[in-house]
């Protein structure tokens, strides 16, 4: 666990340092107070130590400190998301990441996606996004099951992750870093969370897509993106993501764990068969003549699903996944993105439907005890 932290560090230190040239979110002049209320909220911000209590600090990020907090009225329990103002983070003097972050949740109100109540100011000019409060993140839910998961309830956790995604990218956006970390969970719903990375996506596609390749952390980062040459133009990549965090609620592990790109690409390719012609037509351009994988990639057409039997074996800790599990896995984890199965379609997946057991209900998801001193 300590080496995917110290990878994410690496990728959000060298995420920090680059400036988003796609950004459709350009800022003039310098940025107050009364600039971003205007223009994200169209209200004044409330002041922060008037309105809220400061409980402790849960964690901090590249992008920003969060605390645990109670509204001083009504004594809910919230999150406060301070936005970091790191020079080499802002452009025109507010954190772009942050814009778009606090655009896109307060456009995507949906209830599997982390609610922005509010913004709120100090007497420092700091920000802060207000947000409903959850207790664990699904990483640490699946280091604090014991066993593997029903089928019934990674069916509850997936089908939740599934309905965000399929909102998300039915109101053109892209989240484009879907992993463990950014799926919040409590008293048995799970949202997904961290928008910092989210773009909007249009159709038609534009011809010469401004999307950066700098995106999605590396254990969850599609194919098309660890190539070279590789780009995409929609929210393909997010299916990938999704695909591997399924992959991870049912193994209760990470599905790929690369130190490298090249490392990432090799362990894909080894599980999934190297690209042919027939599953990735546009892989040779993507990739120079060096990247070679067919001699190195001992692959057998059944090992994906020797890693997510059918049935619960002694010996495995793996939740068992039927034959339309695997379908529902095999149809988000293709080497061609063109040929990965829609959010929306996926949500109407018999392994949802028609398998048994159904999906558990968010209201009868399994608690989990939180350890604080």
């Amino acid at each position: 666990m300590e080496e995917e932290r110290v990878l994410e560090r690496q990728q959000k230190r060298k995420r920090s340092k680059w400036v988003d040239k796609e950004d459709d979110f350009r800022l003039e002049g310098k940025i107050s107070s009364k600039k971003i209320e205007r223009r994200i909220l169209g209200e004044p911000c409330r002041d922060v130590d008037e309105s809220y209590e400061r409980l402790d600090r849960i964690e901090e990020g590249s992008y920003g400190v969060v605390y645990r907090a109670r509204d001083r009225l009504s004594r809910e329990i919230v999150a406060l998301k301070r936005v970091k103002l790191n020079k080499e983070i802002c452009a025109e003097g507010f954190p772009i990441t942050a814009l778009r972050e606090i655009n896109v949740l307060l456009t995507l109100r949906h209830p599997n996606i982390v609610l922005v109540k509010e913004m709120v100011i100090s007497n420092e000019q700091q920000f802060f996004m207000v947000m409903d409060y959850y207790d664990f993140d699904l990483k640490s839910i699946i280091d604090k099951q014991n066993g593997p998961f029903s089928q019934a309830d990674a069916k509850g956790l997936m089908i939740q992750i599934n309905k965000a995604v399929n909102h998300m990218h039915s109101s053109w956006f892209m989240h484009r870093d879907i992993k463990t970390s950014n799926c919040l969970y409590s008293r048995g719903r799970l949202v997904l969370a961290d928008f910092g990375l989210a773009r909007r996506f249009g159709d038609p596609p534009p011809s010469d897509p401004p999307y950066t390749r700098n995106v999605v952390t590396l254990w969850y980062r599609p194919p098309e993106l660890l190539l070279p040459y590789g780009s995409y133009n929609g929210p393909e990549i997010d299916l990938w993501s999704m695909a591997c965090v399924f992959a991870e609620i049912l193994a209760k592990k990470p599905l790929f764990s690369g130190k490298s790109e090249l490392e990432q690409l090799a362990q894909i390719f080894q599980l999934l068969g190297p690209p042919s012609q027939q599953s990735w037509p546009q892989y040779a351009s993507l990739a120079p003549s060096h990247y070679k994988f067919s001699s190195t990639c001992v692959h057998s057409p059944h090992l994906l699903r020797s890693r997510f039997p059918a049935t619960a074996l002694c010996a495995n800790r793996t939740t068992p996944l039927s034959t339309h599990g695997f379908d529902l896995l095999s149809s988000l984890l293709t080497l061609d993105p063109s040929r990965r199965l829609p959010a929306s379609k996926a949500l109407q997946h018999a392994y949802f439907s028609s398998d048994f057991p159904p999906p558990t209900p968010e209201q009868a998801m399994p608690h989990f005890q939180l350890d604080r001193l």
